[in-house]
């Protein structure tokens, strides 16, 4: 039986304040009694596009820092980092940061590392690709286990997501997935906002994973061990 989390509190740091819209739905699926507070800067994202493919501008951790420091100082349980690109900000900020922080992708990493050996991985923005990679390794090396990545770029996808168009975004990123299962062992998707394919990808022939809803199941569990 879960343990009753009324009074808790969990705070979001998005990389572009539109994320939040999407996550806290699953959040509070999740967590329904537990308080949901947002920090983010549009220009965290805009900056982490301008930067070379694989480098994260400093300000940008920085930034999270501060965001995580301004929830600590008021009060909040946990954090949640909602960004996939700069996941390595939880890292940097450790030190200087008291109460507990996830990187929202770390519980579907552990996942996909604890169900095979050659994980599949398929983004939609290349930006975030070298850092999703690094932490699947990452992931890897902690459990002691040598995992191969196959990694799968599609910015197409995003474009026409972009236009408009999420069905036909959906249908891309199917047709890859589709292809790519029978390559590997298991499949992680890069964006938390592919977390639309759930349903679709519940009877595919190796697992799928996504972010959000594992992250904030984790989060509950984190919460319920204060």
């Amino acid at each position: 039986m879960s343990k009753d989390l009324t009074g808790k509190t969990l705070g979001m740091i998005h990389a572009a304040v539109f994320t939040a819209v999407s996550l806290e739905p699953i959040a509070k699926e999740v967590m329904p009694e537990v308080s949901i507070m947002h920090a983010g800067d549009d220009t965290v994202q805009r900056d982490n596009m301008k930067a070379p493919i694989g480098t994260i501008p400093e300000v940008n951790f920085y930034k999270f820092a501060t965001f995580a420091r301004f929830f600590e100082d008021a009060g909040i349980d946990i954090i949640v980092l909602a960004c996939s690109t700069f996941n390595q900000a939880v890292e940097f900020a450790r030190p200087m940061i008291r109460i507990p922080m996830l990187q929202i992708d770390r519980p579907m990493m552990e996942k996909a590392v604890a169900a095979g050996n050659r994980i599949g991985l398929i983004g939609t923005l290349a930006m975030t690709m070298p850092s999703s990679q690094r932490l699947l390794l990452q992931c890897a090396a902690e459990a002691g286990k040598k995992i191969e990545v196959v990694p799968v770029l599609n910015e197409e996808a995003f474009k026409v997501l972009r236009s408009g168009n999420p069905a036909g975004h959906n249908a891309m990123l199917m047709e890859d997935i589709k292809r790519l299962s029978g390559e590997v062992d298991c499949i992680v998707l890069a964006q938390g906002s592919m977390a639309v394919l759930d349903k679709e990808t519940a009877n595919n022939p190796v697992p799928v994973y996504s972010s959000p809803r594992l992250a904030f199941q984790r989060a509950r569990s984190m919460l319920e061990e204060m």
